[in-house]
């Protein structure tokens, strides 16, 4: 069967059903590499990894449930030895099949294997320059090999992208990271800030501090119109939020902006023993859903109460700045899994453009001080505050995540609000909104002017192409 060819994005149906259309799974835990950043401290196998019959019956489930993408990561997948046999199960169920890699040992007979059994897209992790990349990953070659990996791709034609987590130590390199992706024929390149989880709470003078987003975002918008005028597209990933004047650019999907966690809702997580999570990312303890080979799959998903989270509005679990903000109904304090990592629960994010740009109007920013240390577990979490200084870094106090007494949870079901684009400032706004909260500006005035002005720039597009057929 031919892999379907419905849009990857999710759109409001899949919103209002529930539908798991992108799945990440770890195939295994082993791993190659000894990052620094690594979440799920990957190195050895977990216990109890899911048999080959086992995967079989759970991709056959995920396609009853109407999954379009699955997405294979580890550890490092391609050491599980049946891995080949999964993604081609995979292509054979109608659903497409990518993979992420750090592309250590990863050698062109296994790629061209896997073009062979249906893989449509390699992602490979280039976080930096090579010394920067090196030291991150753990291994004195580990850039040399993902370069190569990269090559091979482009010579055998299989679509590639590339995965960056952005740290305190490779966030002056995207510039000249941004060439090299092009020399290499890369199509996609993500971007996501290194979060406070597993090895990188015991290396978190790796994580970027929340006053740098504005400023970082502002620089990947800048690279955006270059990437795109050589054939490769940039996004943020979930955890670079939120709105402010680029989202636009940077949100890829059928809305064009954030519309807060899709953990559970259209996206899921499993495990390379069968657990299941509404997000891979979210640490196992707190969102474990249950496990296949307790449970039917079907089940997990329609009534674990860990995995059901995001369906609801959720308004009363917001808490500190995300509480009283003008998204706070759509974001919903944007990523869950780095607020609960950072603070123990979800509800306030302060790796936010909206947020820098407000408390910069208070002659304000935030930093993050580690409090607690973690555990040593994969998916483990430390704990961090939030410390609020002014403008040149005097220390004004500490937000505390206290809970909000008094008041009931909101049970309601979660509904997706599409904004609308101030053509006046470029940030989102509500519908039927009469003057933008951001610039003032009168919306319908300044979408009129924005219509007429872009009108008068094709027509001179149009002399400028005309004039230069004429000189040629």
């Amino acid at each position: 069967m031919e892999p379907n060819n419905v849009d990857r994005y999710a759109t409001f149906e899949d919103y209002r059903n529930n539908v798991p259309l992108a799945v990440v799974w770890e195939l295994t835990l082993a791993c190659n590499l000894s990052c620094k950043h690594c979440g799920s401290r990957a190195g050895k196998v977990r216990q109890h990894e899911l048999t080959l019959e086992e995967c079989f019956e759970v991709i056959e489930r995920l396609k009853g449930l109407g999954t379009r993408e699955i997405g294979i990561i580890g550890g490092e997948a391609f050491l599980r030895k049946d891995w080949l046999q999964i993604v081609q199960k995979i292509t054979l169920e109608g659903i497409d099949c990518s993979m992420q890699t750090g592309g250590f040992n990863f050698t062109e007979n296994q790629i061209v294997q896997a073009k062979n059994a249906g893989i449509k897209n390699i992602g490979v992790s280039l976080d930096g320059l090579e010394e920067i990349h090196n030291f991150i990953r753990g291994k004195p070659t580990s850039y040399a090999h993902a370069v190569n990996c990269l090559n091979i791709l482009k010579k055998h034609n299989i679509p590639s992208s590339v995965n960056t987590t952005i740290t305190s130590i490779n966030k002056h390199q995207l510039e000249r990271l941004l060439d090299i992706l092009i020399d290499l024929g890369v199509k996609n390149w993500q971007l996501q800030f290194a979060v406070a989880m597993g090895n990188a709470v015991d290396n978190d003078e790796l994580l970027i501090q929340p006053y740098e987003t504005k400023v970082i975002v502002d620089r990947i918008a800048a690279l955006y119109t270059k990437g795109l005028a050589n054939d490769l597209l940039i996004q943020a990933g979930n955890n670079i939020g939120f709105f402010g004047p680029h989202e636009h650019k940077l949100r890829a999907g059928n809305f064009g902006h954030y519309v807060g966690c899709s953990a559970g809702q259209t996206s899921m997580g499993i495990e390379a023993d069968g657990t299941i999570k509404g997000c891979p990312s979210l640490p196992t303890a707190d969102y474990s859903g249950g496990n296949v080979r307790d449970k039917r799959l079907q089940d997990i998903w329609d009534q674990a109460e860990e995995l059901a989270f995001t369906r609801k509005r959720r308004s009363s679990e917001l808490w500190g700045f995300c509480r009283s903000c003008y998204y706070s109904s759509i974001c919903l304090a944007g990523c869950s899994w780095t607020s609960h990592v950072l603070f123990g629960k979800r509800g306030n994010n302060p790796y936010c453009y909206h947020r820098v740009v407000e408390l910069e109007k208070q002659q304000k920013r935030e930093v993050l001080k580690k409090v607690d240390n973690a555990g040593g577990l994969p998916f483990d979490y430390g704990r961090f505050q939030i410390v609020i200084q002014s403008q040149d870094g005097v220390e004004l106090g500490v937000e505390i995540p206290e809970a909000i007494e008094g008041e009931p949870n909101d049970s309601s079901v979660r509904s997706i609000s599409m904004l609308h684009l101030c053509k006046g400032c470029f940030n989102y706004i509500f519908p039927d909104t009469s003057y933008c909260a951001f610039c003032n500006a009168d919306v319908h005035l300044v979408e009129e002017e924005y219509k007429i002005n872009l009108k008068q720039a094709m027509i001179v597009a149009e002399e400028i192409t005309s004039l230069l057929a004429l000189s040629q």
